[in-house]
């Protein structure tokens, strides 16, 4: 629905230009033959230009022959900002004084002559040292280089990273220098550009060397007197490299590590030690003396001892000498393991007592240690301060040192991210100018201008040409179309039935009956704007109609000031409208009869002094009251509207009003303050009839006279 109700607001519109072009076509169809005309003419007075171009590629980052980046920061793949930076440097004012150095064009006045420079801009003097003078080169230079600017072209292939540089000139071998010069000077810019910023680079950082050097020097001396005057020693830390901070470790530290570990161990001791002893007060044994192998050397032979006595002294009695050998060596072998038992406890109190003087030593001295590590601590801060700003001061010195050597290679190998894909080679036609192009845009500006001519005089000339014009400008229907007859009279005309007027006022007729809801009204005046735009013509043939269709009419002429009625029927004007509305006069001495049955007629009368005022009494009502009740209908012919009070008077009391309008006569705008002024009486205006209609100077033509010429055509030929 939406689709549709937009094509169809659309369709007026549309149609409404097409009537314009085809009514003003021959403003059209002149405006573009003269600009065909004139680009033929143009483009055969051009002088043929040839357009050279070559094609390179510009990449993203250039080929690393070392794998050690640039100085320049690298950009992300989608960085449109890096193609868009190339693209101003292949147009810069830098590149093309280049161009203009290498091919020497400031001194070639051939190079001026091709593009008609020379005598315009007097860029060369008679005398040659006025030529070879400072400001007459650069001035020459300059100029050769706009002329360079102007006629290239850059053109980026999208979605690629291939470029186009083309340049036109009026010789085709000089378009193929510059095209291959500006694609060589680009190249070395470019490479001078990055030399140039590692070149800075290096100056740059071999100065800032100079400076983390010296303070590099300054803080590490600062670090060793300061250590030296505090005995700070420290030892490198085990696995510290060069690259990262000084680690580092003091002696103190390691001696109270190592003796801290030694009083760990000498603790355990004393207290093993300390066990024994206890062990053996309280049980009497003594545990190393049943490992003891001494202690169990004898133990074994006081056992065999023992046997053998024991085995005697069932044979003998104890006096026995044998036996008393044997007793006696028992007893010297149970002291001799006493001995040795009170030998090892003795060993073992000692042994706890040199665990608890190293113990206790051992305190004392970790104590001492603990001290002086303090102390250590204490006086390591400042140490501390020192020591770090050294580290950071070396390690920046090594990264700047690094990066120094970095730029050095990559600076000196002569890469580049722009490769040449075509060269350029000698046009072998002129690129320009195209016959066909240059047609088709003189067809477009002509069809362009020619319709902008049209549209004005569209807008200069108001007259109304077209039925749809008043539905449009006027907003009041179209109640008929009236055909200007040819060569007969419109009386004339009306009289055949068969006439085109008559077959047009019988649509008029038809349209009325649709009127209002009793069909044609029974009191309607017809007026327009203007004299001569056929109202009274209309008032008659409305009346003729509605007698013809056995309607009683009476057809009043109303105006007063130039009556005309009485000149269609050739009677006399001496009695009429004006007498009655005067008073002096009896209605049915007014009415007049005419040839066609039904049809009567009222004259205007004599002329009044003042028409107006006798219109703006109760005289004009009750005549038409008067009349209704003899007649069917009451058709007044009412004087035009402009300048006059008549029309809105007589409007005011009808029914309706048609409104008679000239087509490709009268204006717009005119017609619409009469209907001002109409509406502002309170007439109701039935809607108009287009007089003195001619299809051929209509927009389309519209066929609107096909009903009115159908069949006499046929008729004549048979």
């Amino acid at each position: 629905m939406t689709a549709f109700g937009v094509r169809n607001s659309a369709m007026p519109i549309l149609m409404q230009y097409l009537r314009i072009a085809i009514r003003r076509k021959w403003v059209l169809a002149g405006a573009v033959g003269i600009a065909v005309v004139l680009g033929l003419i143009a483009t055969l007075l051009m002088t043929p230009l040839y357009t050279a171009s070559t094609t390179i590629e510009i990449s993203r980052e250039s080929d690393r022959v070392v794998d050690i980046k640039g100085v320049e920061a690298e950009s992300s793949p989608g960085d449109i900002e890096f193609y868009q930076t190339q693209y101003g440097l292949l147009r810069s004012q830098s590149l093309a004084d280049r161009v203009v150095r290498e091919l020497k064009l400031a001194d070639d006045s051939k190079f001026f002559e091709l593009f008609g420079e020379e005598k315009a801009s007097g860029l060369f003097g008679v005398d040659a040292g006025v030529r070879n003078t400072p400001a007459g080169r650069e001035k020459r230079s300059r100029e050769a280089a706009r002329i360079l600017l102007e006629n290239i072209d850059i053109v980026p292939d999208r979605l690629s990273r291939l470029v186009t540089i083309t340049f036109t000139s009026p010789d085709p071998k000089l378009s193929a220098r510059v095209a291959n010069a500006w694609t060589a000077n680009f190249i070395e810019s470019n490479l001078e550009r990055r030399f140039e910023a590692t070149s800075y680079a290096r100056k740059f950082l071999e100065e800032r060397l100079r400076q983390w050097r010296e303070r590099l020097e300054e803080s590490e001396r600062v670090l060793v007197a300061y250590a030296s005057d505090e005995k700070i020693i420290n030892l490198p830390a085990a696995g510290a490299t060069r690259d990262g901070p000084t680690v580092e470790r003091s002696i103190v530290a390691d001696d109270l590590a190592s003796l801290n570990a030694e009083l760990s161990a000498a603790k355990g001791e004393m207290v093993r030690a300390h066990s024994r002893v206890t062990e053996v007060g309280a049980n009497g044994a003594v545990e190393e003396a049943l490992t003891n192998n001494a202690i169990t050397g004898i133990r074994q032979k006081r056992a065999e001892v023992a046997a053998e006595y024991a085995r005697l002294l069932s044979q003998f009695e104890p006096e026995y000498p044998e036996v008393k050998a044997l007793a006696t060596q028992l007893s010297q072998l149970d002291r001799s393991i006493a001995s040795e038992e009170n030998r090892i406890r003795t060993s073992l109190q000692q042994s706890y007592q040199a665990s608890v003087a190293r113990v206790g030593d051992l305190e004392g001295r970790v104590s001492n240690l603990k001290s002086s590590f303090l102390d250590l601590r204490r006086r390591s801060i400042q140490y501390n301060i020192y020591q770090r700003e050294a580290d950071t001061n070396r390690q920046l010195y090594d990264a700047l040192l690094q990066r120094y050597k970095e730029i050095g290679v990559a600076g000196g190998v002569g890469t580049n991210n722009v490769s040449v894909v075509d060269v350029a080679r000698i046009p072998e036609r002129p690129s320009r100018p195209s016959l066909i192009l240059n047609m088709l845009v003189a067809l477009i500006l002509g069809a362009g201008i020619g319709a902008a001519l049209a549209f004005a005089l569209e807008h200069i000339d108001e007259a109304i040409s077209d039925p749809q014009e008043i539905a449009d400008l006027l907003g009041l229907p179209v109640l008929g179309i009236v055909p200007k007859a040819a060569t007969e009279s419109p009386i004339e005309a009306l009289g055949d039935r068969k006439s085109p007027m008559v077959e047009a006022y019988l649509s008029v007729q038809t349209n009325l009956a649709f009127s209002t809801n009793h069909g044609v009204p029974k009191t309607l005046s017809v007026t327009s704007t203007r004299p001569a735009e056929g109202k009274s013509t209309t008032a008659y043939a409305i009346a003729h109609a509605l007698a013809r269709s056995k309607q009683k009419v009476v057809l009043i002429d109303a105006d007063m000031r130039s009556p005309s009625v009485h000149h269609l029927f050739s009677i006399g004007n001496e009695r009429g409208l004006s007498n009655y509305l005067a008073g002096s006069e009896q209605l049915d001495e007014l009415i007049s009869s005419s040839s066609l049955a039904g049809l009567s007629i009222i004259t205007a009368g004599p002329q009044p002094p003042n028409a107006a005022e006798l219109l703006t009494g109760q005289r004009l009502e009750q005549l038409l009251t008067a009349l209704l009740t003899r007649f069917d209908h009451v058709v007044v012919d009412s004087p035009p509207v402009m300048g006059l009070a008549d029309a809105p008077l007589i409007a005011s009391r009808v029914e309706g009003v048609v409104f008679a309008v000239e087509s490709h006569g009268i204006k717009a705008s005119m017609v619409r303050v009469a209907l001002g002024r109409l509406a502002a009486a309170n007439a109701h205006v039935l809607g108009t009839v287009l007089t003195k209609f001619e299809s051929k100077r209509s927009y389309f033509g519209y066929g609107y006279d096909y009903g009115y010429g159908y069949g006499q055509t046929s008729k004549a030929e048979s």
